[in-house]
C-alpha cells in the first residue's frame, strides 16, 4: 500500500476515534442533566408531600383548638342554664349547648378524616426521604465518574489529534484536500475498504481492470460510484500442513514397527 494510502487510511480512523470521542464527551454532561433533573423532581415531589402533610397537621390542630372553644363555651352555659330561673330561659341554654356539642362532633368527624389522609401522606414522605438519600449518593457516584471519564476522553483527543497532525504533515497535500473534501460530504467517511470486488461504502462492484489496479496499492485510486478513497487489504493467509508432511510421522511410526 503507498505511503500516501496508507495515511489516509490512518487519517480515517483517527478521524472515526476522535468523532466517537467527541460524541461521548459531549454525551457526558447530558447524561449529568438529565439524572439532576430526576433528581430534582424527586426533590420537588418530597417538598410537596412534605407541605401537604404539615397542613394537614395545621388542620388537625386549629381543629382540637375550635373543639376547645366549644367544649369551654359548653362548660359555661351549663353553669349558666343551672341558674336558669325560666322554663325558656333553661330550653334556650339547652338549645346553645346543644349546637355546641353539635359543631364538636363535625370537628372530631373533619379531624378522623385528616388523620386518615395524612397516614399515606407520612409513609410517602418517609419512604420517599429514604429513596432520595439513596439516590443523591448514586448521582454523585456517576457525576466522580463522568468527570473521571472525561478528563480520559481529553487525554485520548488530545494524543489522537497530536497524531492526527502528524498523520496530515506526513500526507501529499493534495491526497489531505481530496480526503477533507471527502469526509465532508461523505458523512465522515471519506476512506473506504474494497471487499469482495465491492466498494464497502456504498456496496457497488468494481471494474476487474479497475480492482486489479487496486490491489497493487500503486497509488491513491478512488471509487467511480461514490467518490470515496479505496483501498485492498489482502486476506492473511494462513500456512496448511500439506499432506506430504502429514504422511511423515507415519512413515517413522511404521518404521519402528518394524523395527520390533
Amino acid at each position: 500500500m503507498g505511503s500516501d494510502l496508507t495515511m489516509v487510511t490512518q487519517l480515517q480512523d483517527l478521524d472515526n476515534r476522535i468523532r466517537e470521542l467527541d460524541r461521548e464527551v459531549s454525551a457526558l454532561p447530558k447524561h449529568i442533566a438529565r439524572i439532576e433533573k430526576t433528581l430534582e423532581s424527586h426533590i420537588r415531589r418530597l417538598e410537596a408531600d412534605r407541605a401537604a402533610l404539615s397542613a394537614n397537621q395545621r388542620e388537625r390542630k386549629g381543629l382540637e383548638s375550635d373543639i376547645q372553644v366549644q367544649q369551654q363555651k359548653v362548660s359555661k352555659l351549663r353553669d349558666q342554664m343551672l341558674q336558669a330561673k325560666t322554663n325558656e330561659q333553661y330550653a334556650a341554654f339547652k338549645k346553645e349547648i346543644d349546637y355546641c356539642e353539635a359543631e364538636i362532633r363535625k370537628f372530631e368527624d373533619r379531624i378522623l378524616d385528616r388523620m386518615a389522609e395524612s397516614e399515606p401522606l407520612e409513609h410517602n414522605v418517609k419512604k420517599a426521604e429514604t429513596a432520595l438519600t439513596q439516590e443523591k449518593k448514586q448521582v454523585e457516584a456517576e457525576k466522580n465518574t463522568t468527570r473521571e471519564r472525561t478528563a480520559q476522553d481529553q487525554a485520548q483527543l488530545e494524543d489522537l489529534r497530536k497524531r492526527r497532525a502528524e498523520a496530515v504533515a506526513a500526507v501529499n497535500p493534495g491526497v489531505y484536500v481530496s480526503y477533507e473534501r471527502l469526509r465532508k460530504t461523505r458523512n465522515g467517511t471519506a476512506v473506504a475498504e474494497a471487499v469482495d470486488g465491492r466498494c464497502n461504502a456504498c456496496h457497488m462492484a468494481l471494474r476487474l481492470q479497475f480492482f486489479q489496479d487496486l490491489r497493487r496499492g500503486d497509488s491513491v485510486m478512488f471509487c467511480e460510484s461514490c467518490g470515496r478513497i479505496l483501498f485492498y487489504n489482502p486476506p492473511v493467509e494462513t500456512d496448511e500442513i500439506g499432506p506430504s508432511a502429514q504422511a511423515e510421522p507415519a512413515a517413522e511410526t511404521s518404521a519402528l514397527e518394524s523395527n520390533r
